[in-house]
């Protein structure tokens, strides 16, 4: 691990309730001394928790983050929607939810769980005809956004509690990428004829990176350390140790023989400690990540 604005990897935040995404990344740029800073996968002001940094070279590996399996822990309100899906929106419609039990509402998790096809919350980032659907939303549009492939391997009842017409219902769920949590609150509680909105949302993992691994950089201007971009590789991808001559090659963009690599995602390829590149199971290049000819 290191620190400073040299060096290239990943800074693992736990994200505060209030800051965007934006934010963080703006004072990531300031505590490290580099304007080469992005994250993998927005969390809304409303939610806290892992948010994946990439630092220098490493952004060009935020796009593959990103895709891993994701893990929450949420609550979900039955009996009211509102126009987000969650608390920051205006209340729509209040149904209540005195008739509805835990257990009614756990058992229709199954519903919601495996391979899915999940409509994305009008308030999101999605691009409509180039514009932003929470743009469009906001300036007063009705905005049908089309379903989504996405997978749910985890949906699980933590806890419940009464307040008031309202049933708060403690949840963890892991998913894939693109996976909204406040559209499952809000089509459960479709389901259940009582509505559903988003009330608190933690976000408790990303692929390998817990909050065990997380540093809060809302509270003092300490620069945060690093996760150096080799270990980052090695902890993502599988790893592929190059002969001599094989990483001269991959230097200059090369191929290597397929056989060498994992049939199905990416293999990370490696100089001795230094990651060096990206390949996919057909030995194609995706990426390059150590300039030709010298040792970095």
């Amino acid at each position: 691990m290191a620190e400073g604005g040299d060096v290239s990897g990943v800074v693992v935040v736990d994200k505060a309730p209030g800051l965007t995404s934006h934010q963080v990344v703006g004072r990531l740029r300031r505590l490290l001394g580099t304007r080469k800073v992005g994250h993998a996968g927005t969390l809304d002001p409303m939610a806290t928790g892992v948010l994946v940094c990439g630092v220098n070279r490493a952004t060009r590996l935020l796009g593959h983050l990103m895709v891993g399996t994701k893990s929450y822990r949420a609550t979900i309100r039955l009996g009211s929607t509102t126009v987000t899906d969650d608390a920051e929106g205006e209340i729509l419609t209040t149904p209540g939810a005195e008739r509805i039990e835990p257990e009614q509402a756990h058992q229709l998790f199954a519903r919601f769980t495996g391979d899915i096809e999940q409509v994305p919350t009008q308030v999101s980032a999605i691009k409509v005809d180039g514009v932003r659907s929470y743009a469009r939303v906001r300036s007063g549009e009705q905005v049908d956004l089309p379903a989504r492939p996405v997978t749910v391997h985890r949906f699980d009842l933590v806890s419940s509690a009464r307040d008031g017409e309202h049933l708060d219902l403690e949840v963890e769920v892991d998913c894939s990428a693109g996976t909204y949590i406040r559209a499952l609150a809000r089509d459960l509680g479709r389901e259940l004829g009582c509505g559903g909105h988003l009330t608190a949302l933690r976000r408790t993992a990303v692929g390998p990176y817990g909050l065990d691994r997380a540093v809060r950089i809302d509270l003092d201007d300490t620069a945060p350390t690093v996760i150096d971009i080799d270990r980052v590789a090695r902890e993502n991808f599988t790893a592929v140790q190059l002969d001599p001559e094989e990483a001269a090659r991959v230097r200059h963009g090369g191929r290597i023989d397929p056989s060498r690599l994992a049939p199905a995602g990416l293999s990370a390829l490696f100089d001795d400690e230094q990651f060096l590149a990206l390949h996919r199971g057909d030995g194609s290049v995706e990426a390059v990540f150590a300039p030709a000819g010298a040792r970095t």
